[in-house]
């Protein structure tokens, strides 16, 4: 009698095979999947080989150049260089779809140094690949896991690099893997982090019962996870790898289940899990001397005992792949897991359809009241790809300072920024920009349309579901115009308190005065001249006034990433100042901070004045509560008049009720922190 392999690291839930009806519900999820666009044509997955296949070309070249660079007389070295590429993420696991990046890894021999990969590949990169081919190329050698970003081909692509320490020459067989524990030697902390993502993903793959199964599963979850915005390891929530191993660990417990009943059990068995207890999909490897890496264990470090929902990775040396995630995203999650399983529940028994577990989130729509605006802005926008990729990373980091403050019950980071260029004339509208988040001045060429949505950043992407188009319509914010006083020696004040205040509507900005090209004389378009006063006409190619405003504009480039929070019941007012001060000293002061090109503001806006960009089309932006007819009617004219502003905002709001925030009348602006 055989006995069954037990997947993982306990005895299966169950065994049975699938009943008829969980092959309709798979076929059914299989028909959704591919009705929602998670599948990429044919024709682009082959073009994604073609692509892998010249940069292998193109990685053996960089390889026997940088050889030859560093022993030009070995000539048998020179002749047997050669290095690999491997992918790694969602195109490695085979879950990928239209529009998303290629993870890549490139491989070398211990001669090849960090230093001669960004300066040789991407000469070589641009010299080998077709003419065009290679767009927004952006090395990133600051970077935790030195990483070079391009588009090759209209295919985006994040190329991290690691030479192997024990390999003088790679090897030349085509099946050769990254699978022996022993090319870890001698690698450091970044090195074995950029082998472990080929590591890992291989891993997940070889850890599964069924990896069709767990790849249309692992779809529905990625799918899911994404239209809800609790997706991107960055800004606390899992990534893409920290999912797939819920999803394969789930796929163990139900070995011959079909894609639709994993999907099921998924929510049901997460939603259950007792937290921090680790979720395996095998056992750690520990005691393994091959690299001074730690190994994940909370008996031994702290730091591992403070993991709020550790995932591990199954590759040595295993780390937690969830170690971002904290109080709130962690609420958000279960959240969402507890309302997947009610949903996958009725679906499980015909009540509803799939698509129903893919509807969109209401983090802008219907999620908060109030928010916070992270403004992270620059003069270039090679400055603003580097300062606002590290502000990105940082967020989650504000996020768990605002956790702190008692009168803040959640602070729920939106998983993705804003990406917008604006042109100013001056620095007045450069500070409403850059300090205020005025959106009076957005810009947007025809031209560079594909540049506002795709600014690179230096940290984990997104899936193409997840972009946004910017929209071209100008929107002014409610937020508007605070005033910096300075000093007596010159030198700008303190910013106020961040306090929020609960008021009425702002004035907006009247979008009719913005001073415009050629206004002051009147243009006769029949015949192209302008007319001006006691004067003949005067031919329009004769005044070069148009030509030198043009030339007077500043594009200014900004992300904004938005944070909602939910207040305690009762607050009334929500001083900020600590949190936020201390927040924007810690990111000002790193070294890839330039202040004479790099700008940092925070703000808080109330739901209805948040940017006309943020929703999609057929989503219903919220609207200011309308005054109370009864209320008015009583007031006589003269006191409405005269009422000074807090006193009219009472009047016109029916009081301060629970969750509502103030701040002395005072303190007019709006801004929260600026620079």
């Amino acid at each position: 009698m055989t006995t069954e392999r037990q997947w993982g690291v306990t005895p299966p839930i169950s065994t049975a095979l699938p009943t008829e009806n969980e092959k309709r519900l798979h076929d059914a999820l299989h028909k959704e999947l591919r009705a929602q666009g998670t599948f990429e044509s044919p024709a682009e997955r082959a073009k994604r080989e073609k692509v892998l296949a010249e940069l292998e070309k193109i990685t053996n070249v960089f390889v026997k150049r940088a050889a030859q660079e560093k022993q030009p007389k070995n000539s048998i070295l020179i002749r047997d260089a050669i290095g690999r590429v491997f992918t790694y993420g969602s195109y490695r696991l085979g879950v990928y779809g239209p529009g998303s990046d290629i993870d890549t890894l490139v491989v070398a021999p211990k001669y090849v140094t960090v230093e001669q990969y960004f300066r040789i590949f991407p000469q070589v990169l641009v010299e080998m690949a077709p003419p065009g081919a290679i767009k927004d190329l952006t090395p990133v050698p600051e970077a935790f896991v030195p990483i070079i970003k391009f588009e090759f081909d209209g295919i985006s692509i994040d190329l991290i690099f690691c030479s192997i320490q024990t390999l003088m020459q790679l090897p030349a067989d085509p099946n050769w893997s990254l699978a022996d524990n022993n090319l870890l030697r001698g690698l450091s902390e970044n090195e074995v982090r950029s082998l472990n993502g080929t590591r890992v993903t291989d891993e997940i793959l070889n850890l599964v019962p069924e990896p069709a199964t767990f790849k249309l599963a692992l779809r529905a979850i990625k799918l899911w996870a994404q239209r809800k915005a609790i997706y991107a390891n960055i800004m606390g929530f899992p990534g893409g790898v920290a999912w797939a191993m819920l999803v394969a660990r789930v796929c163990q417990l139900y070995p011959k289940a079909t894609s639709a009943v994993i999907v099921n059990k998924f929510f049901h068995i997460m939603v259950k899990w007792p937290w921090p207890l680790p979720v395996l999909l095998k056992d750690i490897e520990y005691g393994c001397p091959v690299t001074r890496v730690a190994v994940w264990n909370p008996k031994l470090y702290a730091s591992d005992r403070n993991h709020k929902m550790p995932i591990i990775t199954p590759a040595y040396p295993s780390m937690c792949a969830t170690h971002n995630v904290g109080n709130s995203t962690m609420a958000v999650i279960q959240q969402e897991l507890e309302k997947g399983a009610q949903i996958t529940d009725e679906i499980m028994v015909g009540r509803r359809p799939w698509k129903d577990l893919f509807t969109k989130h209401t983090f802008f729509t219907n999620g908060f009241k109030y928010y916070l605006t992270v403004i992270s802005s620059s003069r270039t926008k090679q400055a603003q790809n580097a300062w606002s990729g590290f502000i990105e990373s940082r967020v989650r980091l504000l996020v768990n300072k605002l956790e702190m403050h008692p009168d803040i019950v959640l602070a729920r980071p939106f998983n993705k920024g804003y990406d917008r260029v604006h042109r100013v004339k001056d620095d007045r509208q450069l500070e409403e920009v850059v300090g205020q988040g005025s959106l009076a001045y957005l810009y947007k060429a025809a031209n560079e349309a594909d540049k506002v949505k795709g600014m690179s950043k230096p940290e984990p992407k997104q899936d193409a579901t997840m972009k946004q188009e910017i929209k071209t319509e100008v929107k002014t914010e409610d937020d508007v115009t605070v005033k910096q006083e300075k000093q007596e020696n010159g030198e700008p004040m303190p910013p106020p308190a961040p306090t929020i205040k609960f008021e009425p509507n702002d004035s907006k900005t009247n979008m009719n005065n913005i001073p415009k090209h050629g206004q002051s004389p009147a243009v006769d378009h029949t015949n192209g001249n302008v007319k001006l006063e006691n004067s003949e006409n005067v031919k329009l190619e004769d005044i070069p006034v148009k030509e030198e405003e043009e030339e007077s504009f500043m594009e200014i480039y900004t992300t904004n990433h938005y944070i909602g929070l939910q207040l305690v019941e009762g607050a009334k007012q929500l001083n900020l100042s600590r949190e936020v001060n201390d927040w924007k000293a810690m990111c000002m002061s790193n070294e890839i901070y330039k202040a004479e090109t790099m700008f940092l503001a925070i703000q808080h806006l109330k739901n209805t004045a948040l940017p006309d960009d943020v929703f999609e089309p057929g989503e219903k932006k919220p609207q200011p509560a309308k005054k109370s007819r009864k209320r008015v009617a009583s007031e006589e004219p003269s006191r409405q008049g005269s009422a000074p502003p807090a006193k009219r905002q009472a009047q016109g709001n029916e009081g301060v009720q629970s969750g509502q925030l103030q701040q002395p009348q005072g303190n007019q602006g709006k801004t929260l922190a600026r620079t």
